[in-house]
Formats: C-alpha cells, structure tokens, sequence
C-alpha cells in the first residue's frame, strides 16, 4: 500500500430518487453501507453531515457515465450533486467513474434472493459501496487519488 493515503471515504451514488452512502475504513481495505438518503432538498446537507460524523477525509462521488464513457442527463446531475457537496463540505471532493455500479449492485442483491422491490431501499446503498470499492482498488493499484477533483466553485453543464 505504498501510496495509499489513509483516512475515511464516503462514496456516493447519486440517483434522481435516493442517493446511496458508503464508507471505508481509514485504511482502504473495506467498503460498508451507510445510508440511503432521500434525494431533496436535505440531501446535501445529510451527506455533509454524514461525512463530518465519520470523520471523512474526501467524499468520492460516482459519476454515470454511459458505455461509451460519454455524459448523460444522470452524469450532469452528478455533477452538480457534487459541485454543491464540494461548496458545504471542507473537504476534497472527487468523481469517480461509475460505469455499471448499480447494474452491479442489483445483480448482486438479486444473486442474494432479494426481489427489485425489496431490494429498493438498499441498491443505491450496493452501488455506493461498489463505487468506493473500485475507487479504493484502483487507488491502492496505481498509488494515485481516483477521479478528478471537483472545485466548489464549479458551475454545472
């Protein structure tokens, strides 16, 4: 783990409905569900929190883009989600590609025997952990933070 930096992560999974929180132990080896936060108003806030009650060091935020790796309406308002998040949190804020995470995460929960219905309050959660999981490998793998940063002075598209 060479140049891994220690500390807390939260990841995100942005959705139009909920937005799912993970976090990771200080030294990177593990990914655990948090929350799933109701998407509103209150969202940004509750994650700022979330992540100060955690004593999170960077918030990685999953960014959806599509096969192809271009933008779509959902990558735009992942953006956004984390442009404001970078405005209310003291911390740095990255995205990081999320490319089939909640596809991952209701596989899985199907896999566990769990329907789609009652896995809904949980998938977004899944897709959190598997997108601060990927962030976390890739991290320990290269030596390098994933993503890019965000500035709390950025505009969304």
């Amino acid at each position: 783990m060479s140049g891994f930096r220690r500390g807390v992560r939260l990841g995100i999974d942005v959705g139009s409905a909920r937005v799912g929180v993970a976090r990771s132990d200080p030294d990177g080896l593990l990914a655990t569900p948090v929350e799933t936060v109701a998407r509103d108003e209150n969202s940004v806030p509750r994650v700022a929190l979330l992540a100060q009650e955690h004593a999170a060091v960077e918030v990685l935020v999953g960014l959806p883009v599509n096969l192809r790796g271009e933008d779509t309406p959902s990558t735009t308002d992942a953006r956004a989600f984390a442009a404001d998040l970078a405005r209310a949190v003291p911390l740095p804020v990255r995205l990081v590609d999320e490319r089939l995470s909640t596809v991952s995460a209701h596989a899985a929960l199907r896999q566990s025997g769990r329907s789609q219905k009652s896995s809904r309050g949980i998938v977004d959660q899944v897709a959190a952990v598997i997108l601060l999981q990927n962030a976390l490998d890739v991290e320990k793998r290269t030596g390098s933070a994933p993503g890019t940063p965000v500035s709390p002075d950025e505009e969304p598209d």
